[in-house]
């Protein structure tokens, strides 16, 4: 009878986070910043269909990192999970902490009790307030790990370069613009050679706290990317009569049949 190979709990805990690890420091980087009006999402990513950004509830967000896979099954689930908590108990209810537990207990189950290997990813759960002291950032690792976020976090990529950067350039209370531009030239500099990162590279979303309807969240894509990135082009083009449509066509994909009704209200109200 052989002897059955032996390997201490330590050594396997060790090795299922060295892998997690290599697995999220393959992608892109993903930034979470406060901002005088609310909470900024920025990363790297060029698709248009695969993000790393989503709305999760009325005033909550979801930034991930990672494989992309994972994150989404994530997603989905703390989708699922805030809609049944404010269906059974009230909105109000639905708050970015018991998300943020939430996923911190199922990743933390996962890493220590999977038979297979541990989740390569890395999320950001935030909550806007109604006013900045309220605001609420939390970041949870692959083993389950919870800590606050604190002006700013990244995750993924080269997050140490990044973070690096950040801490350099950050202002509390800074304006979008501001911590936008801040944000992007941090990305931008996660290697040897600084690069310029162009709007058709970039995924940006806010939980703005000034915005009249009850959800929080929009992404912000196109010329006003542009024009807060200082990249637009000198002259605005016509107003296009199908932008309308085009943006709820958007919303749906980005935030279902609720997030087109919240654009096109919000286009007839700008029109007003």
């Amino acid at each position: 009878m052989t002897t059955p190979f032996y390997v201490s709990p330590e050594q396997i805990m060790k090795d299922r986070a060295e892998y997690a690890r290599k697995g999220i420091s393959r992608g892109r980087s993903v930034a979470v910043i406060f901002y005088d009006k609310g909470i900024l999402f920025v990363g790297e990513n060029p698709s248009r269909a695969l993000h790393k950004v989503s709305e999760i509830y009325d005033r909550i967000a979801f930034a991930a990192a990672g494989r992309y896979n994972e994150y989404e099954t994530l997603r989905v689930a703390g989708v699922r999970h805030a809609d049944m908590r404010g269906y059974v108990y009230d909105r109000r209810d639905v708050s970015g902490r018991a998300l943020a537990n939430t996923y911190a207990q199922a990743l933390g189950t996962m890493f220590s009790e999977g038979a297979g290997k541990p989740y390569e990813v890395e999320l950001a759960v935030a909550e806007v307030g109604d006013t900045p002291d309220e605001d609420q950032g939390y970041r949870i690792t692959f083993d389950g790990q919870v800590t606050d976020i604190r002006g700013f976090q990244v995750m993924g990529g080269a997050s140490e370069a990044v973070n690096t950067q950040l801490e350099s350039s950050y202002q509390e209370g800074a304006s979008l613009e501001d911590a936008l531009r801040n944000a992007v030239d941090a990305l931008g500099r996660d290697g040897a050679e600084p690069r310029v990162l162009t709007p058709n590279q970039l995924e940006v979303a806010v939980l703005d706290r000034t915005r009249t309807r009850v959800r929080k969240f929009r992404r912000i894509v196109g010329p006003q990317l542009g024009r807060l990135l200082g990249q637009s082009d000198a002259a605005d083009p016509e107003p296009d009569p199908k932008a309308p449509a085009a943006a709820a066509e958007e919303a749906i994909e980005d935030g279902g049949v609720l997030g087109a009704i919240d654009e096109l209200l919000d286009e007839g109200s700008s029109d007003s």
